[in-house]
């Protein structure tokens, strides 16, 4: 009976790892003795400037896998091989970090997941948490052994443009907007249209933090460290969500997926059981033209042509200005004025 009840306790000790979305530093600590393989989605400078020990890197992560213009992934064929090479295997305990509160720390677990991986999590203070708990950090880039990975996408953890529109279209859809206010209004318009899917609800993702303007604060100098983007406690975001039916299911959408897949992480923890991510986001639904949107305006490419053809001569006026004071500067008067009996002055 006793070795019954051992093994009973051990699996609900498993499942409640493998249920864990967000983890603190403590977690990823025991997680490291597991031996669970660390991700950093930084970038390599600043992975190499100091990161956790044991951690990998493939480099900026939203860069390296997603196309550059649609910002959806790239082929799987060469996630694969990246993940492959990095030895980024699915089948293993997972964590992903970033800076404290970044979004692609999110989005590298989604993409953990939506490419097969089942036991991820995100460590949202990232490495600004690891050093406020008097961790090491590590300059010695780690490397794990390289493996054939053959990707097995969860298309269920996603929507299609299409999905979306359809859903717009007969109203009920449980939507999730977590841009900007300005993005939701139309008045920051980053695609080809600005506005929002009809019936959204707008709940900007930074408000998942204990004071959603810490980084602004931080770049004026108001706060001292970015501690206000640690998470807010579960409380305070069960009643930030408390409109939303935790049964129901749930689209998360901002400009291309990231911010997104913060919010559906933090949904997910709150219990939230059936949450999807709509990857391409407004990018990808308002290139949709047919594709209801409220509060919409429209990008004036002919506007914005006109600004990047004055700044471009701009720049050709100023390149010009510093060439002639460098001709100037290196002419034989002033070289001569520099020196005196042959040496300078």
């Amino acid at each position: 009976m006793a070795r019954l009840i051992a093994v009973a306790l051990l699996a609900l000790l498993s499942l409640s790892v493998r249920a864990e979305a967000i983890v603190d530093a403590a977690q990823v600590k025991a997680a490291l003795a597991r031996g669970a393989i660390v991700w950093d989605v930084r970038g390599t400078a600043q992975y190499r400037k100091g990161h956790i020990p044991g951690a990998i890197n493939i480099g900026e992560a939203g860069s390296v896998l997603r196309n550059a213009v649609t910002e959806d992934f790239i082929p799987t064929a060469e996630i694969e091989e990246i993940l492959g090479s990095a030895g980024l295997d699915p089948a293993k305990e997972i964590i992903v970090y970033g800076d404290r509160g970044s979004a692609y720390t999110y989005f590298g677990r989604y993409t953990m997941r939506y490419f097969g991986a089942e036991k991820v999590a995100a460590f949202h203070d990232g490495l600004d948490g690891w050093v406020a708990a008097g961790n090491p950090l590590s300059n010695t880039e780690s490397k794990l052994p390289a493996l054939k990975l053959k990707l097995k996408i969860a298309s269920e953890l996603a929507v299609s443009t299409a999905d979306v529109v359809a859903r717009a279209r007969q109203g009920g859809a449980q939507l999730v907007d977590v841009r900007s206010e300005d993005e939701f209004r139309g008045d920051d318009v980053r695609a080809i249209r600005g506005g929002h899917i009809p019936g959204a609800v707008h709940i900007p993702y930074e408000n998942n933090w204990q004071d959603p303007h810490t980084y602004a604060k931080l770049a004026s100098r108001k706060v001292k460290d970015s501690s206000g983007a640690s998470l807010a406690p579960m409380d305070k975001l069960k009643s930030l969500y408390a409109k939303l039916d935790p049964k129901k299911e749930t689209i998360v959408y901002c400009q291309s997926g990231v911010r997104a897949a913060e919010t559906a992480t933090v949904l997910e923890q709150l219990g939230f059981n059936n949450v999807k991510v709509y990857d391409s986001s407004w990018l990808g639904y308002a290139a949709r033209l047919d594709a209801p949107a409220e509060n919409e305006t429209f990008f004036n490419v002919g506007a914005m042509s006109g600004r990047i053809a004055s700044m471009s001569r701009r720049i050709e006026q100023l390149e010009g200005l510093i060439l002639e004071m460098r001709a100037a500067a290196t002419s034989p008067a002033v070289a001569a004025a520099k020196h005196c009996d042959g040496k300078p002055c």
